[in-house]
């Protein structure tokens, strides 16, 4: 807050966040902590098959779910909101996989996020929540970008099938996916 002089009234600089929007949005917060837990899970899967490359791309992907959570989490604090973090759900537990499960495990996932960053917009527009329009049309923007790249992925195994030399290109590849594409 700022204060003109100890005779006025405080001047408050940020829009404060309804108890509702915050409630929804700590939701999303675990949300995303939970979809890093998925992607470390699928990356331990991908290092049991011996595709480092692939448990590389995995391991990138479950420290940018960690970007996603903290950039929420400073909206609500920004908003003199209270962050708290819910309750996480174990991820599925996999037999012997392909590595076409773990991808489309992965999409089906990010289609679960969409989902929710969908209804979390929803929510926000039925509240007049304005403020948290920006936030929001960058997540959608980056769940678009999520889903295509995991969806060309699945397509690219499901066309080189059961030819190890080129599921081994694409590990290879995969795994060529510098650290400084996680979003800082």
């Amino acid at each position: 807050m700022l204060w003109l002089s100890e005779a006025t009234s405080p001047i408050v600089l940020i829009m404060k966040i309804s108890q509702e929007m915050e409630a929804k949005f700590n939701d999303q917060i675990t949300l995303e902590f939970e979809a890093s837990l998925v992607y470390r899970q699928l990356a331990v899967e991908a290092e049991r098959m011996d595709l480092v490359g692939m448990a590389a791309w995995f391991r990138h992907q479950a420290d940018e779910e960690i970007v996603h959570a903290n950039k929420f989490i400073d909206h609500v604090d920004a908003r003199d909101g209270h962050v708290q973090i819910g309750s996480l759900s174990a991820p599925a537990q996999f037999a012997d996989p392909s590595a076409l499960d773990l991808f489309e495990a992965a999409f089906k996932h990010e289609q679960k996020v969409s989902e929710a960053i969908q209804n979390l917009y929803r929510a926000a527009d039925e509240a007049g929540d304005f403020d948290s329009r920006p936030i929001l049309n960058w997540f959608t923007s980056e769940q678009i970008e999520e889903e295509s790249t995991v969806d060309e992925i699945i397509g690219r195994i499901r066309l080189v099938g059961d030819d190890g030399s080129g599921l081994l290109r694409m590990d290879s590849e995969l795994g060529q996916r510098p650290a400084e594409t996680t979003e800082a």
